[in-house]
């Protein structure tokens, strides 16, 4: 499934979002910000399904919005088919936007309830003009129903009326509906059960081979993600670590988080599970408004050496085959000349304005405030 390397539709560039920390009660004053993506650089082909993948607050969800625009882009560029979506406005948007729909992860939360199918569905067609005629927007309603495998009679229901794999059923349908080139599907089954995770990702990926599309999934289930993907980066605190096609990220995984993240997923066969290599990361995720100087895997990595880990940030390049990774010594661990060892939990402490056991915040003088 995978197309020529110069068949690129979107390209990603040193894309960063920083959220603002507020403090104050009249002026808000900026006293920091969050760093939850921080210099990405992806380039996703036409009609192959990329997969994201991370632990919760990696800023997996961050960047796949700021892609369309969902979050506004601190810095960077996102050219998706030649234009630079972070650089457009108003109308110009607004048509980009067409080409580029999101499935969201709640089905329920991301769906009207006062609104029913036929009304949600129509009003992305009317906003870009695709319902001129009403005998074909009927026929285009019942196609799109029938695409992801719902009766024509949902057309006059609400959303409370159908299940979970229904409502995301709907919500695939309302994405379709105007016929985008690029789906950015953000925990598209993690919500639902399991037979039902299966039906909807068989669905996409029948939906794929119909109508050409290009998938951008984020999900944190490394077996959805396996099967579904034609290549895979792996997020880390903002920043991607470690990108390859699928079979490679799993048969021989480069960066010591994914290598974590991949020894946590169970295997059936019990003598296999109990011989084979598992790693236990030390303490908990960073937080992105502090994260750490240098490699900022640095402070739970088993690898960790004494020079460049803690002071230098390791850039994402490629060692060959189209597999790119974010460490410094990714050669050495994989051949076996550096060797891990236990790692102990850092405090990590927060600023005043962070963190409420170290007392008030500073709001500032009265003046300040005045």
């Amino acid at each position: 499934m995978t197309r020529p390397a110069g068949d690129v539709l979107l390209e990603v560039t040193d894309l960063k979002v920083h959220f603002p920390i507020k403090r104050g009660i009249v002026i808000d004053r900026t006293v920091g910000h969050v760093f939850a993506v921080d210099g990405v650089d992806l380039a996703i082909r036409r009609g192959e399904t990329y997969g994201l993948v991370g632990e919760s607050g990696c800023g997996k969800s961050t960047l796949g919005r700021a892609i369309l625009r969902l979050n506004e882009p601190t810095d960077g560029q996102v050219v998706f088919d030649g234009t630079d979506v972070a650089a457009l406005k108003g109308e110009e948007l607004r048509k980009a936007r067409r080409r580029m729909q999101m499935i969201f992860q709640d089905p329920l939360s991301s769906l009207d309830p006062r609104q029913s199918v036929e009304s949600i569905l129509l009003e992305g067609m009317r906003a870009h003009g695709l319902d001129k005629d009403k005998e074909a927007t009927q026929q285009r309603l019942r196609q799109l129903l029938s695409a992801v495998g719902l009766p024509e009679t949902a057309l006059r229901k609400y959303p409370h009326e159908f299940s979970g794999g229904q409502r995301q059923r709907i919500g695939i349908a309302r994405a379709l509906a105007v016929e985008p080139d690029l789906i950015v599907a953000d925990e598209p089954v993690s919500a639902l059960d399991v037979s039902v995770q299966a039906q909807v990702v068989n669905l996409l990926e029948d939906l794929q081979d119909q109508l050409g599309l290009t998938y951008l999934v984020i999900a944190h289930d490394l077996a959805v993600v396996r099967h579904i993907s034609d290549r895979i980066g792996v997020m880390y605190l903002g920043a991607l670590v470690e990108e390859t096609d699928a079979d490679s990220l799993y048969r021989e995984p480069l960066h010591p988080y994914t290598r974590a993240l991949l020894s946590a997923i169970p295997v059936p066969d019990p003598q296999v599970e109990d011989t084979r290599e598992q790693i236990l990361l030390a303490g908990d995720l960073p937080s992105p408004a502090n994260p750490p100087s240098g490699c900022r895997f640095h402070t739970r990595c088993p690898w960790r050496q004494a020079s460049l880990c803690d002071t230098e940030r390791p850039q994402l390049r490629e060692i060959g085959g189209g597999h790119r990774v974010a460490c410094h010594y990714a050669e050495d661990i994989r051949d076996g000349r550096i060797q891990p060892h236990e790692v102990e939990p850092e405090l990590i402490e927060l600023t005043g304005a962070l963190n409420p056991d170290l007392g008030p915040p500073d709001v500032g003088t009265s003046a300040e405030i005045l």
